[in-house]
């Protein structure tokens, strides 16, 4: 079980690049979401799931409490059930780069075509260094919280970015 304060910042990821080739693992995420004030969402990521409870946002996008315990994957497929419609389906490549590791997610589905990086600091003001292929920052823009995208997928609202991202 971890709890905390969690800080992160989200960047898209230049498609035309190549990225996958400094991935050290990758595993396969599915996640779905319950109605709250807050962020629940249970997640499947390949042999162990999780319940995650996280906090409003802070600083723009920035930080936000976050509650998170493994549980059992017949619990999770249970739960899933209950989620709202729209479930996130997603493959994680982890890339470390410059002491940091840059978690790049490449989304399925209705969200097919997104690629996004995150990267969690241990602090707000914590400076660090980025890959060629991690491009424009969208910390802070809810469209790409996982959240949001089962319920307004990337694939309504993609011509919106530049082509280097869609």
């Amino acid at each position: 079980m971890s709890s905390g304060q969690e800080i992160e910042r989200k960047f898209l990821v230049h498609k035309a690049m190549d990225w996958k080739s400094y991935a050290h693992s990758s595993s396969h995420i599915q996640q779905g979401y319950f109605a709250a004030i807050n962020t629940v969402r249970i997640r499947i990521r390949d042999e162990k799931a999780y319940l995650t409870i996280k906090g409003p946002s802070r600083n723009g996008g920035l930080s936000r409490y976050e509650f998170e315990k493994e549980i059992s994957i017949a619990e999770a497929r249970e739960l899933l059930m209950l989620c709202e419609p729209g479930v996130i389906d997603k493959r994680r490549y982890l890339v470390d780069f410059g002491g940091k590791t840059f978690e790049i997610d490449e989304f399925y589905g209705d969200n097919e075509g997104l690629v996004m990086a995150e990267i969690e600091l241990n602090s707000e003001d914590e400076t660090f260094e980025k890959p060629d292929f991690i491009g424009m920052e969208v910390t802070g823009d809810r469209r790409f919280y996982n959240s949001q995208m089962r319920r307004n997928p990337f694939k309504a609202w993609k011509d919106t970015l530049p082509e280097a991202y869609r």
